[in-house]
């Protein structure tokens, strides 16, 4: 019996290559039809079916010659659709998008002004790399919130919002911080400054001031003796600007002892001018 099932294995398989082969021979005699409406129908039923690369590449062939139909904004939506369905979320976005500005009065419309900021919003990397889509989500969704204030996609857009912002906040907070990782002091004081004025309510305020305190301090004692003084009363004015925010917390310490080293110093050059 065994022997009998495992022999059946090769005709089963033989089967399904055939019908494998004739399914693409089908489709490929489709890209070559010229029948407009065969080619829009067998879209819709590789769409439902999720194959979204036959949708697509139907959907594209077709999509010039309905502009200007009544149908011409529904090729264009599953066309979007469709490539929405590959992940492609560039094309998917440029084709939602030019749904929105080529026919306004779309039935389409809303879900087109939406997927098009949410498309930018899976486009948004990781916070260490460029954040232009990040940026492009955060004006869509707030766009899209004025246009629709109605709409029951309000929540969603609330949330992926916070989400972006607080990837921009990361983002500036990593990129301050590479500066005092390098050692480059000066910079690092700059950009930590120019973190905070961006997002004076980040969750790294504290540490942001510390680095500064730090970074001001680190940049002394590595300075030239003529800059010295100078640089370690910066470092002391840091201190008191960080301890007026956070007087008790993790870095309270370390912060002191920044202190202490400053004001010890300043007290043995108090002559030098």
């Amino acid at each position: 019996m065994l022997k009998i099932r495992v022999m059946r294995w090769p005709g089963i398989l033989a089967v399904l290559a055939v019908l494998i082969l004739a399914g693409c021979g089908e489709y490929e005699k489709l890209l070559k039809s010229r029948d407009i409406q065969l080619k829009y129908d067998k879209g819709l039923e590789y769409y439902e079916a999720g194959e979204y690369v036959r949708a697509a590449t139907l959907f594209d062939q077709v999509a010039n010659i309905y502009r200007g139909t009544i149908r011409a904004d529904t090729v264009k939506y599953y066309q979007a659709k469709s490539y929405y369905g590959q992940r492609d979320y560039m094309m998917a976005g440029h084709y939602f998008s030019e749904l929105s500005t080529t026919y306004p009065n779309s039935a389409f419309l809303e879900e087109a002004d939406f997927m098009t900021a949410y498309c930018y919003y899976k486009m948004s990397p990781r916070p260490e790399l460029d954040q232009e889509y990040t940026h492009k989500a955060i004006t869509a969704m707030q766009m899209f919130m004025v246009r629709y204030p109605a709409s029951d996609r309000l929540d969603e857009c609330r949330q992926i919002i916070t989400e972006m912002s607080d990837k921009l906040v990361e983002k500036s907070y990593i990129s301050a911080r590479l500066y005092y990782d390098l050692g480059y002091y000066n910079s690092a004081i700059l950009a930590l400054r120019n973190s905070l004025m961006q997002y004076p309510d980040t969750k790294y305020r504290e540490e942001l001031l510390f680095l500064i305190l730090k970074s001001s301090y680190l940049l002394a004692d590595n300075s030239v003796p003529a800059k010295q003084r100078e640089r370690f009363q910066a470092a002391v004015d840091e201190y008191y600007s960080f301890i007026g925010e956070f007087p008790d917390g993790p870095y309270t310490r370390e912060a002191r002892k920044i202190f202490e080293s400053a004001n010890e110093f300043l007290a043995n050059h108090d002559n030098e001018s």
